[in-house]
């Protein structure tokens, strides 16, 4: 960039327009330019000279007739290949000026960017995706395929399991796998083989590819009758074992009818069993007695177990810290325990406003779902108290099955109401492909609401949900059974000697005792 100066006069300056009509009308570049040709002496170069004769073919240089008014001007000359792009693939250069003193009221930008972007969060948070409807009866079990994100498997409480194509949202096979209550599903830890369990005593294997006629399609690979009800099933992740759950927990091999291991504590039933992800030989099993017992299937008894306040429903085990788990309970609340201590919890999520029925780990381990009777569905951020999403629609009934996929963007739910729903693990998100440019712009927003999110309007915007007037009503009931709960303990603490009521942390209130 250079400047060049050329003298122009202002005493005169109708002499520069003479040899046009007065009532001529130029734009403003024309007239600026034939003038600034008109009062050069000499052409500033060559190709400004040249670019003059081109606009201008008729124009005759007009000099100024007195030199004593004349002032300096400085004309600005730019090079093109400093900022036009080669090809219109190329991106835009961008020129910046990173001086703090010429960008005043940075931060405040910044917090109307970080307003917008969770106020249009809120705008696009549409997570419904697509319903899988076609069983008969309301949805007992939901199961992952291992290796493939678009297998799902879901049974119902007339015995019928269906294969689902999810993204396509059609059923690639429905088989009749038992005369009752679809207990609980389970793939093997190749996907090549699923097992189904029912109130008929049977354990079913099949195979999970599709059947070429419908004679092979209802023929189990192997069939299995048991003295008594099996509740619950779970292959181990990298052996062909599995184990069962009902009057006692039994460990299973692929290729044998009868049972390799049996291990017992002494309790009447047990509803759910779940194998580590992680440490691939451990088990734990929700007891009815409201007890949580903890297995190794390489050892020939019980390891420990804990006793609760109220019956814990399902848990889940942390697929990516082995010694973490998350149990769903009757009190309405889910627990994250730590297996190296498990006097209290770690955690209590709360939220929903009745029992809790199921939950399912992300694949990243720091978030998990949650299903519950109060028709709702909750995503909780592993480590912390309250939910971050609440899922609900007016035809969805009791929620008793969820499950996280496998690529981390999508959560399953099946219900009483016969449907298996499909929603987004963001609500906000867009699926399908993205620009880069909506990629950037995108982690912007979010590097944005992180830095803001304490600020009280972005915080009250971004926990805004929308929930059902039950759950509405409920959670002020609930909130008033705890604060009533609450003010009887600081009477009595207050008309008591003191330390003869001692304060209480609430997570140590839950586990009752441990065993071992």
């Amino acid at each position: 960039m250079f400047f060049s100066s050329v003298f122009v006069s202002f005493r005169k300056p109708s002499s520069l327009f003479r040899e046009f009509p007065r009532n001529s009308k130029f734009e403003f570049p024309a007239v600026f330019l034939f003038t600034f040709r008109a009062i050069l002496k000499e052409p500033i170069s060559t190709k400004f000279d040249h670019f003059l004769r081109l606009k201008f073919p008729d124009s005759v240089a007009v000099r100024p007739q007195n030199k004593r008014h004349a002032m300096k001007v400085k004309v600005i000359s730019r090079n093109p290949d400093n900022y036009v792009r080669e090809t219109k693939k190329d991106i835009h250069r961008v020129f910046r000026n990173y001086d703090a003193a010429q960008h005043p009221f940075e931060g405040a930008r910044e917090y109307v960017r970080a307003l917008n972007a969770t106020k249009l969060e809120r705008v696009f948070a549409k997570p419904f995706v697509g319903n899988l409807d076609g069983h008969k009866d309301g949805i007992s079990a939901l199961a992952k395929h291992p290796k493939s994100l678009s297998i799902l498997l879901s049974g119902s409480y007339d015995g019928e399991v269906k294969l689902w194509n999810v993204p396509a949202q059609e059923c690639m096979q429905s088989v009749l796998c038992h005369s009752g209550y679809v207990r609980g599903i389970t793939f093997s830890n190749d996907g090549s083989r699923f097992f189904t369990i029912g109130d008929d005593k049977a354990i079913k294997m099949w195979d999970s590819g599709i059947a070429d006629s419908e004679e092979d399609q209802h023929e189990p690979l192997n069939t299995i009758l048991g003295k008594t009800v099996v509740t619950s099933i779970s292959h181990n992740y990298e052996e062909p074992f599995f184990a069962t759950a009902g009057e006692s927990c039994h460990i299973w091999e692929e290729t044998r009818n009868a049972p390799i291991k049996t291990l017992q504590w002494g309790v009447d039933t047990l509803y759910d069993i779940k194998y580590n992800p992680v440490e691939t030989s451990l088990m734990a099993a929700c007891c009815s007695d409201r007890g949580i017992i903890f297995y190794d299937q390489r050892e020939i008894k019980p390891l420990r177990k804990i006793v609760m306040t109220l019956r814990p429903n399902q848990l889940a085990w942390n697929p990516m810290q082995a010694y973490y788990f998350t149990v769903a309970s009757e009190d309405y609340n889910l627990y994250t325990f730590d297996t190296r201590r498990l006097q209290n919890p770690l955690k209590i999520h709360g939220g929903h406003v009745s029992a809790v029925t199921c939950v399912d780990y992300a694949p990243t381990g720091r978030e998990f779902v949650s299903g519950s009777y109060d028709k709702t569905i909750r995503l909780f951020d592993a480590h912390k108290a309250n939910s971050r999403e609440i899922y609900h629609t007016k035809r969805m009934q009791h929620v008793t099955c969820v499950g996280w996929s496998l690529d981390n963007k999508y959560v399953y739910s099946g219900s009483d109401e016969m449907n298996v729903r499909l929603w987004k693990a963001r609500a906000a998100e867009k699926l399908g492909a993205l620009q880069p440019r909506e990629k950037q712009a995108f982690k912007y927003n979010e590097a944005l609401k992180e830095k803001y999110a304490a600020h009280p309007q972005i915080r009250r915007i971004a926990q805004h949900r929308q929930v059902p007037k039950m759950v509405y009503k409920e959670r002020e009931k609930l909130q008033t059974v705890k604060q009533k709960i609450k003010r009887k303990e600081d009477n009595v603490r207050k008309n008591s000697k003191p330390g003869k009521v001692p304060y209480v942390a609430e997570s140590k209130k839950k586990v009752l005792r441990e065993e071992s």
